[in-house]
Parts: C-alpha cells; sequence; structure tokens
C-alpha cells in the first residue's frame, strides 16, 4: 500500500484494496500496479483477457455551435486531421508546443457532428486544459468533466466475445470507434482503442457506477478468464509494441517526427501549433529517432535513464526499459542519433555500470503468432 496520504484515488480504489492490488503512486494517482503478479497479468492480456482501472485519465468534450468550428480549432491544436473523422470514429493525435515538442498524446473521438471527446493522459490533465481552454475561440467550448468519470480498458484477444455478453448483444464499434450504449444499468461510452497491441474496449461512465460497472464487466469476462491487471503489465504490454508513453518517450523537448509518430501527423491539412518545426524536420530528417532495442544473450532487463554506448562513445540514454514476458528478453526505448538508429545496428547498455549488448530492432519489437 502506498503511504501518500496526498495521492488521488480513483472510484475503484477499495476495490483493488480488496481484490488484492499491490498499490503504488503514478502520475499522482495511488494505483494498482499488480494483484497476482505482472508476467501473470501480462500472459492473460496476450492470451485471453484482462482489465485495467484507467479511471486516472481525462475525459474533454469540446463543442461549437455549428459542425465545423470545434473541428477548425481542434485541428489548429492537435496533429492529426479531425476532419477525416465522422460521428461515432476516434484517431490518435498528439498536441505540440509552439517548438514542435510533445505536451501530450491523446485519443479523440467525434461523438456528433459538433461535439469532440478528447482522452487525455492522467499526469497531463490541468495542463493540457490550462493550454487548450484559452485559446478555444468564440462559438467553441471546451469542458474538462475528468472527475465525473470512471474508465476501464479490457483488453486480449476475447474482448469481442467479452463485448458481446457484456453488452447483451448490442453492435460493438469498429477499431477506433465509438459509441454510446446502456449496459450494466449505466449510460456508457464504449471505445475501440488500447495500448497493449491486442483487440480491446474503453468503458467510460458516471464515477458513481464505477464499482457496479467493474462487477459487470468482470462477470461477463469469466468464462473467458479475465483478469485484473495493474500498471505494470500495462507497461510491459505498451513496450513490447513500442508504444510511447508520455513523460519518458514523449516529451516538450521531442517532436513527434524525431518519435517515430509522422504517421499522426497531418502537415497537409493547414496549419497547426508547432507544424514549422516538423515540416523541417521531415524535409531535412530528424537528427535524433526512437529507437527499439533488444537485449542479447543473459543479460539483465534495461531500466529507464540508463546510457546507450557505441564504438566507446555515449550516444543516448534509455527512456524505457524492462523485461518483456513475451520475448523472454530485455528490451526498451531510446532516443539515438539517426545514423545509429537503424534496424540491426548493434549497442551496448550500461546496467549498473556495466555494459551489456543489445540490438537495435524494427518496431513492434513483439507481433502476434501467425496461426498455422
Amino acid at each position: 500500500m502506498s503511504d501518500a496520504a496526498d495521492l488521488k484515488r480513483t472510484p475503484l480504489h477499495a476495490e483493488h484494496v480488496r481484490l488484492g492490488g499491490k498499490m503504488i503512486g503514478f502520475g499522482g494517482w495511488d494505483m494498482p500496479v499488480q494483484y497476482t503478479g505482472i508476467m501473470d497479468e501480462h500472459h492473460a492480456v496476450r492470451k485471453a483477457l484482462g482489465v485495467f482501472d484507467i479511471s486516472h485519465m481525462g475525459q474533454f468534450f469540446a463543442r461549437s455551435d455549428g459542425s465545423t468550428g470545434a473541428a477548425a480549432w481542434l485541428n489548429s491544436m492537435l496533429t492529426n486531421n479531425v476532419n477525416k473523422l465522422a460521428p461515432g470514429q476516434g484517431q490518435y493525435t498528439l498536441m505540440l508546443n509552439v517548438r514542435g515538442g510533445v505536451i501530450d498524446d491523446l485519443i479523440i473521438y467525434r461523438i456528433a457532428d459538433a461535439e469532440w471527446l478528447l482522452v487525455v493522459n492522467a499526469a497531463k490533465i490541468t495542463e493540457d486544459f490550462e493550454w487548450l481552454n484559452p485559446r478555444a475561440p468564440a462559438g467553441v467550448t471546451l469542458e474538462n468533466r475528468s472527475e465525473e468519470f470512471f474508465g476501464l480498458a479490457v483488453q486480449g484477444p476475447r474482448a469481442a466475445e467479452w463485448f458481446a455478453k457484456f453488452s447483451d448483444g448490442k453492435t460493438a464499434p469498429a477499431r477506433n470507434g465509438v459509441v454510446q450504449i446502456e449496459a450494466a444499468g449505466s449510460q456508457l461510452f464504449i471505445c475501440r482503442t488500447g495500448y497493449t497491441g491486442e483487440d480491446g474496449f474503453e468503458v467510460f461512465g458516471p464515477a458513481a457506477d464505477a464499482v457496479s460497472v467493474l462487477g459487470a464487466v468482470l462477470a461477463a469476462g469469466a468464462e473467458f478468464g479475465i483478469k485484473p491487471c495493474g500498471l505494470g503489465a500495462r507497461d510491459t504490454l505498451r513496450m513490447e509494441m513500442c508504444y510511447p508513453l508520455n513523460g519518458n518517450d514523449l516529451s516538450p523537448e521531442r517532436t513527434p517526427i524525431e518519435a517515430g509518430l509522422g504517421f499522426f501527423v497531418d502537415l497537409e491539412k493547414g496549419d497547426f501549433t508547432g507544424r514549422s518545426v516538423l515540416a523541417e524536420q521531415k524535409a531535412g530528417g530528424a537528427k535524433q529517432r526512437l529507437a527499439a532495442f533488444k537485449m542479447i544473450g543473459a543479460t539483465p532487463p534495461p531500466r529507464s535513464h540508463y546510457a546507450v554506448w557505441k564504438d566507446g562513445a555515449q550516444i543516448g540514454e534509455t527512456c524505457s526499459g524492462g523485461l518483456s514476458p513475451s520475448l523472454g528478453c530485455g528490451i526498451g526505448l531510446a532516443y539515438l542519433p539517426a545514423e545509429f538508429a537503424k534496424p540491426g545496428t548493434t549497442i551496448e547498455i550500461d546496467v549498473r555500470g556495466r555494459r551489456f549488448p543489445a540490438q537495435v530492432e524494427k518496431k513492434p519489437l513483439w507481433r502476434k503468432p501467425v496461426e498455422s
């Protein structure tokens, strides 16, 4: 249990304790790092089904008088093109400072012609709102309703079966889609995205309904092997997929081009905050790139802030690192000079004063096995 009295608690805190969750501080919140163990929970998501509490994440709602007002403003503040979204669709995008550095990465859903739901990172809720809200033009409103909602992420290859039972046969949203349904006695937003590389759904609803909906989620998933999962497995799952973590792999000093997220940047849609820097990097090539690597042989797993070496010189520092349960070896992410960020490049990672061999790999590091 965490001793920090100043940590925020999600509406499911008592349930985590009841279910045996080991609590730690994360981004100002008291969150479960694991229940039965990181390995066990990781494999449950890869092979069957897991559920994570994501109630600490933020929910902003943007609206405008007409269908184009909020869209035009959001396009000026975010890297991806929201005009590509019809109601019921969502996309991954980034919010930048004027230098092109990442303030936050987020998912935005178009829930009606002139209404949008933005799901932002927990540690960035206040900063994001203070950046966005003063820049909203006349006719556009932005509401921070984060405290009104709980959130659950149900992830794994049996997620579609779970949804059919949980929703009593309602039509599931398409990948990156969102629907509003009534289930488990609550009005819910169901989004089909995730942070694990598996199929899955995010469930957002009134905070007062959090405990009852979690009970219904677990009951519907019982026959599919659902397990409560903590932040530890969430981290190993996202690292295997090379999904960046804001604050580790993304920061105000790094651009989406350097982070390998150019696919989520639409330079053709018109001007947006940070665009000129990104356009210059796209044309001239970024000098550094976020590279993925695997440790070679029987080596200890890397962690963040470990030095990366090449030919006797330090060339970078790890941003993320750990043991991959699926691959059985240490893996990580690090910003490296572009010439050393190419797959196949051998590097060394300094682990507690000793250098161990590693190799830069193509992303993602883990791929779902092809069924024969």
